[in-house]
């Protein structure tokens, strides 16, 4: 696996270029405005509404979506994967030209075909591993969030240049760019959606279900689980330091609970759901369930993220907050 640093891009790929990004949300703002700091000329293409107005406040040019494809030589899109696809077709493909290069932040509509661009365009992605709060505010603090890079299509030469000089003017190659596929930036991308944190967040409400039930205070078992911080800490030393290494941090106590019982929690025989979570997003399953949910009008999305909102477990975590929040000297 090749990993790319700040000495093996140049920002001239993108000299004299136009990069238009397509939709201010998260990854947008974060990256046009890194991609303007680093000297890139940056225009944005956007639907009248919050995001056009925080562009324009953001001083940036903004023009309608189709004239920002049409002049933009990098397209970078930063919709939402079920929006791109009919923006892709009524905005973008009717006038993109031959040299032109789209860059995707997420491989999900080309791993599974349903943008399919011209021959003649190059096809690239740069995809940071973090929100893009975080890849904005990394980039200010002289540092950068990694990111995945690929080049799916090199139609005139130039796409790789392209894609690292994206990766160098957002910030990624001061901390490493790795090279994938789309197919594997995809699939990861799922995977941990679909697989790891299920298990993760699973996990949680079944343990606050069990504990609750058995006589312990709401709030105290929502600060242990992840209201302190603590669990965040964790994950963060564990990037920095090794998922096992960490361990040397806490208690020997603490060690030897989560060394001993993992294996007794989550048995090997678990491995065969994670591989039939896998199977299903490789294979193109969950896709078209996806899809075919979207055409419907989420009634299966709608009903899980209802149930998900009206669990109490909602009502537990803004008591808490406010049980963590100062109290104001008048209240003392």
């Amino acid at each position: 696996m090749r990993v790319f640093y700040d000495q093996d891009a140049d920002l001239k790929h993108l000299s004299g270029q136009k990069v238009a990004i397509i939709g201010y949300g998260n990854q947008g703002r974060a990256q046009g405005m890194n991609l303007r700091d680093s000297g890139v000329q940056v225009v944005v293409g956007s639907i009248p509404g919050a995001g056009a107005d925080q562009a324009k406040a953001d001083g940036f040019p903004v023009l309608p979506i189709a004239e920002a494809a049409k002049i933009g030589d990098v397209l970078c899109l930063f919709l939402p994967d079920e929006v791109m696809q009919g923006v892709y077709q009524q905005e973008i493909a009717p006038g993109l030209r031959a040299g032109q290069t789209l860059n995707f932040a997420h491989g999900y509509n080309i791993r599974y075909g349903f943008i399919k661009p011209p021959a003649a365009v190059n096809l690239i992605m740069v995809a940071p591993r973090m929100i893009g709060v975080g890849v904005r505010e990394r980039f200010v603090a002289g540092s950068g969030a990694p990111a995945f890079v690929a080049v799916e299509r090199d139609a005139n030469g130039q796409a790789w240049g392209v894609a690292l000089a994206i990766a160098r003017g957002i910030g990624a190659t001061r901390v490493g760019a790795l090279e994938v596929s789309f197919a594997v930036e995809t699939e990861l991308d799922h995977y941990m959606e679909q697989a790891f944190w299920p298990v993760i967040m699973r996990l949680m409400v079944l343990s606050y279900d069990l504990l609750v039930k058995k006589g312990f205070p709401p709030e105290a078992v929502l600060l242990e689980f992840y209201g302190s911080g603590e669990a965040a800490e964790i994950f963060r030393e564990m990037a920095s330091e090794g998922m096992f290494k960490q361990m040397s941090f806490h208690s020997h106590t603490s060690q030897y609970g989560t060394l001993s019982r993992g294996s007794r929690m989550l048995p090997d025989g678990f491995r065969v759901a994670l591989l039939h979570a896998l199977e299903e997003i490789r294979n193109g399953t969950f896709a078209r369930e996806w899809e075919a949910e979207q055409r419907a009008g989420y009634p299966k999305f709608g009903k899980l993220k209802s149930e998900a909102l009206a669990h109490e477990i909602n009502q537990v975590e803004e008591r808490l907050r406010q049980l963590q929040r100062p109290p104001t000297p008048r209240e003392r």
